[in-house]
């Protein structure tokens, strides 16, 4: 029997500073499981794009908010990015993060027919953040995503992605694995435990 290849551990809180997050179909429910391993001492920032009903999206900080967890908002125009905060996408609109490390939005046109897009989002991240920067896929009925995380790859920033095996929807970390033979593969449990390990230290 061949023995597995052990993974490689993800990176701690010292070496990230913003993660990023994307998903569609089956998403928010991967998200309802990592959001109580998040607290009060999340180190980086956390940004997040689902595929979604427009009034879904903008309800999301308000179901996952509860007390002990970081600050969860929905992203705002030239807002920055502060760390230990959770933002969302704003429905119907793209969201990048500029050079300074603040949010734009843009009603350019719709990429894989979603506006926001993932790959929007962590293209732009990757130019902003480089290698200080973790790009997390989950599942999916689309290929956005892929790309983007290609980016951050390129950029010499972590890349993850659910396992499909785990996924309610297989199409959209299949293509990301693809586009990224590399990347870290992890069920949500898995997940939720590196998120919630992304802490400040204590003085």
């Amino acid at each position: 029997m061949t023995r597995a290849e052990p993974r490689s551990a993800l990176p701690g809180a010292d070496l990230i500073d913003l993660v990023v997050i994307g998903g569609s179909a089956g998403a928010v429910r991967v998200l309802g499981q990592l959001a109580p391993n998040l607290t009060e001492r999340l180190a980086p920032a956390v940004v997040v794009v689902v595929h979604m009903a427009s009034d879904a999206r903008a309800m999301l900080p308000e179901i996952l908010r509860a007390p002990g967890r970081p600050p969860m908002k929905q992203a705002e125009d030239k807002e920055p990015v502060w760390p230990g905060t959770v933002y969302f996408a704003a429905p119907g609109y793209h969201l990048l993060i500029e050079a300074e490390r603040t949010f734009a939005l843009s009603l350019d046109e719709p990429q894989h027919f979603s506006r926001p897009s993932i790959d929007v989002l962590f293209e732009s991240a990757a130019d902003a953040y480089g290698p200080r920067l973790a790009g997390v896929i989950l599942t999916g009925a689309n290929t956005d995503g892929a790309s983007g995380l290609r980016a951050i790859a390129d950029a010499g920033g972590v890349t993850i992605v659910q396992d499909p095996k785990t996924a309610a929807a297989v199409t959209m970390p299949q293509a990301a694995r693809e586009a990224c033979p590399s990347s870290h593969l992890v069920d949500g449990a898995e997940l939720a435990s590196w998120l919630g390990s992304l802490e400040r230290r204590t003085p």
